[in-house]
């Protein structure tokens, strides 16, 4: 029996910025950290270093939601993971399904931030005929051939795609023309969708390649700094047989 779909949040129509959207989870798992010690209020310095934001773009961004602290006290830390959350969609449970259970699919079936943060995996897919019924994280795999049935009978908005990058594609049209209207892609390549559905992309092997750019310059900066501390200070040639301050030589003679 298909359990119908829930509305989205209105953080569009709301006017709150996409940059501002994508800080939001940021100061939410900051203010979780807080809470979790029982910290009853923050400050805006505080939480700002704590989410990795100055604090004039934190207060900016809480505006839009309406939360402006309290002069000399600083913001409710219980409030705004309440406020946040509801913002962000996660007061209501969304059930999610994943496919393509390799091992990353498996590593995401396994993780247990979602339960705690507002999603609930429905269902895991995949192609395999021979991984049909087996269990992963408690789950039972499904094929893809019952796709469709899937989100249908569990609502779900949210699908995840964790296949190889030749089968992306295919699966990300079969979940958008089944209704599923959000999509986090785990598959290193890009994929074309219509109007409307959004697409989130997490490549990895990106990521490292940026890290390994920043490694790559980092150990440059070092080398130089190391070369320059031990070069001999080069002689103007138009000094002649004179320092840079005229007067001594730049060179002893032998």
């Amino acid at each position: 029996m298909a359990t119908g779909r829930t509305h989205r949040p209105a953080t569009r129509s709301r006017g709150i910025p996409e940059a501002t959207v994508a800080r939001l989870p940021l100061y939410l798992r900051a203010l979780t950290g807080l809470s979790e010690r029982s910290v009853p209020t923050v400050s805006s310095e505080e939480l700002a270093a704590a989410a990795g934001v100055n604090s004039a773009k934190l207060r900016k961004d809480f505006s839009y939601l309406g939360s402006y602290g309290t002069r000399g006290v600083g913001y409710d830390v219980e409030y705004l993971v309440y406020q946040i959350s509801r913002e962000l969609g996660l007061t209501q449970d969304w059930p999610v399904v994943i496919v393509g259970i390799g091992n990353l699919g498996a590593a995401l079936a396994n993780y247990g931030g979602f339960a705690s943060r507002g999603f609930r995996v429905a269902a895991l897919i995949d192609a395999d005929p021979a991984m049909a019924g087996k269990p992963v994280a408690g789950i039972p795999v499904q094929h893809t051939d019952e796709l469709e049935k899937i989100i249908d009978d569990n609502g779900v908005s949210i699908g995840v795609i964790a296949t190889p990058a030749g089968a992306a594609q295919q699966v990300c049209d079969r979940l958008v023309a089944a209704g599923v209207t959000s999509i986090l892609n785990f598959a290193p390549t890009v994929l074309n969708v219509p109007e409307g559905v959004d697409v989130r992309k997490v490549d990895l092997s990106i990521e490292l390649q940026i890290l390994a750019f920043h490694e790559q310059r980092k150990a440059g900066e070092e080398a130089a700094a190391a070369d320059g501390a031990g070069a001999v200070p080069a002689v103007r040639a138009e000094s002649g047989d004179k320092g840079p301050d005229g007067d001594v030589p730049a060179v002893m003679p032998a």
